[in-house]
């Protein structure tokens, strides 16, 4: 089915600020951020993706729904965090590692109540356990890092969902003279 010239407008202004925001995203983790701490190119390349990741993850249709995933991402991020730090605090990257606390992580969110967050958990862990394994002087800065760049990853994507939204009802053909809404209204 065909969409109508409105809705293709609203979807190619939400794609643009996506597109936008992951650009910023990327830049802002491996320009700015990497002048705070920087453990190597390598590791401020992958600070960008998990940072462009974690934008794209809850750029959502609408606020809320950005929100929850917002809070999913967090919260699997955080469980991830813990576990890895513990771990590469007293033990280097091995593949053994990786595939306990890969499991560890999505049993730990399982057991507290957020089921559906095991994934990211898991998905969080690798990324952090493989970063260390890439990055090993200091690996227990991983989890600190990959932190960091997910919150501001979180920040940026519920950002810019909420001005796509706002940006496709600015453009919105207006119809019997209503007046154009103002952000979260």
């Amino acid at each position: 089915m065909l969409r109508s010239w409105g809705e293709a407008r609203e979807d190619l202004v939400k794609a643009a600020v996506l597109a936008a925001a992951a650009v910023c995203s990327y830049l802002l983790a491996t320009g700015v951020l990497s002048r705070l701490y920087s453990a190597s190119r390598a590791d401020d390349l992958i600070g960008g993706l998990w940072t462009l990741i974690s934008t794209v993850f809850v750029f959502r249709d609408s606020h809320e729904h950005s929100v929850a995933a917002a809070i999913s991402r967090v919260s699997a991020t955080a469980a991830s965090f813990v576990l890895c730090l513990i771990y590469l605090a007293f033990l280097p990257f091995s593949v053994w590692g990786l595939a306990i606390l890969v499991g560890a992580s999505a049993l730990a969110v399982t057991l507290i109540g957020r089921s559906g967050d095991a994934i990211t958990a898991a998905i969080t862990t690798a990324v952090v356990m493989i970063s260390a394994g890439i990055s090993p002087g200091h690996a227990w800065r991983q989890p600190i890092l990959r932190l960091a760049d997910t919150v501001v990853g979180v920040v940026i994507g519920v950002a810019a969902a909420w001005l796509a939204q706002w940006l496709a009802r600015q453009l919105a053909p207006r119809t019997g003279g209503a007046e154009p809404r103002t952000p979260g209204s």
